[in-house]
């Protein structure tokens, strides 16, 4: 009974939750994509990489499937739905060449602390390893899912299975389904139980981390059956695929991820329950190092590999396309996703502020 109470009084003293503007996102869709470059993101297949055959076996069938010498439509052929959809109706940040920068607050520039700066708000330095262990730090979904609106409606799905260990799924008490994790208690013959039963009959290409097909589709099944207020999907193959020299998969895994976002984003276009409720929200845990050997790696010791990017799209988010201006950071995220939902987050850790323009505001104002 005390333990309970000490964890009680830890909780009420470490985090806030108060009513804050009134917004019109009523839900949240978080969507992280590992180690995915913003070289990539702003300026399409890179031509060097392309010709490299240490990194591209095939030159002539990727050339036709990503390069155009026209910028605008290479990037739009590696990304249609950002480069359509969401510059038309969204907010993308993070092109370094136009100005707009994004990084990490944390000095690791690696997965796990990461995520806890997304998440948390708190770029922490005690998290400072991919095998940390359960998380100390009370994140923003932890903290909506203890309010009476939220409890039981958030879900995470990740290819990952350290996001267990992230979210802190026992003390947080959110669904969290990482890697090959079971679901059970599924309707028969459903589409959520069929892919629960696939996951572990594909092959085990990288080693204990799920397939993305597997977690977005497992993902957007229960979005569909369950209807959670908030949904993160976090994905993975394009970071281990870029470890492992494979260029080429890297480009195929970052051109369906966006595909997945255009199923998501239609989806919720002509669901009532969502349809201008709902706001999207789109980024990397690091960035990765430059050059065919640099972009292979990232972390303190490969430069620019803090440096980062965050797409946001919703009824609150007035619709600005490429921002050509500004510092921002992953602290910031918490923050702002609370706030998009009508609350002030707080922790006694020095949470990363709101980011204004994203909420439909002025640089500081109320």
């Amino acid at each position: 009974m005390k333990k309970i109470l000490l964890q009680f009084l830890i909780l009420s003293m470490s985090i806030s939750l108060t009513a804050g503007t009134k917004t019109k996102t009523q839900n949240i869709i978080l969507v992280t994509i590992d180690g995915l470059r913003w070289q990539e993101l702003f300026n399409g297949a890179d031509s060097s990489f392309l010709h490299n055959k240490q990194l591209v076996e095939n030159t002539g069938k990727y050339e036709k499937r990503y390069w155009n010498d026209n910028l605008a439509e290479r990037r739009k052929m590696l990304l249609p739905f950002i480069w359509g959809t969401v510059a038309e109706q969204g907010q993308i940040y993070g092109n370094r060449t136009k100005g707009c920068f994004v990084n990490v607050k944390n000095p690791y520039w690696f997965s796990y602390p990461g995520y806890n700066e997304i998440l948390t708000g708190f770029a922490d330095e005690r998290v400072n390893s991919n095998e940390f262990g359960p998380n100390p730090n009370v994140g923003v979904f932890e903290m909506m899912n203890k309010s009476a609106e939220f409890n039981g409606r958030i879900a995470a799905f990740s290819s990952w299975d350290a996001f267990n260990d992230i979210l802190n799924e026992k003390r947080s008490g959110l669904l969290v389904n990482a890697a090959f994790d079971n679901m059970d208690g599924l309707k028969s013959g459903s589409k959520l139980e069929l892919l629960n039963e696939m996951q572990t009959e594909l092959p085990d290409v990288f080693d204990g981390v799920r397939l993305d097909g597997v977690t977005f589709n497992l993902g957007f099944e229960y979005l569909k059956e369950k209807s959670p207020r908030i949904l993160y999907l976090a994905f993975d193959e394009t970071d281990d695929f870029a470890h492992g020299g494979r260029y080429n998969d890297y480009l195929n895994s970052a051109h369906y991820t966006d595909d997945f976002l255009r199923k998501l984003w239609d989806w919720v276009q002509h669901n009532p329950a969502y349809k201008d409720k709902t706001t999207l929200l789109v980024t990397c845990d690091h960035g990765r190092g430059e050059g065919p050997k640099g972009w292979k790696d990232h972390g303190s010791n490969t430069a620019n590999s803090s440096q980062t990017w965050f797409i946001a799209m919703g009824p609150d988010t007035p619709a600005k396309g490429e921002i050509t201006s500004g510092q921002y950071y992953n602290n910031q995220y918490a923050k702002t996703i609370a706030a998009l939902l009508g609350f002030d987050y707080k922790t006694e850790n020095p949470v990363g502020s709101a980011i204004d323009m994203v909420l439909g505001k002025k640089a500081g104002e109320k």
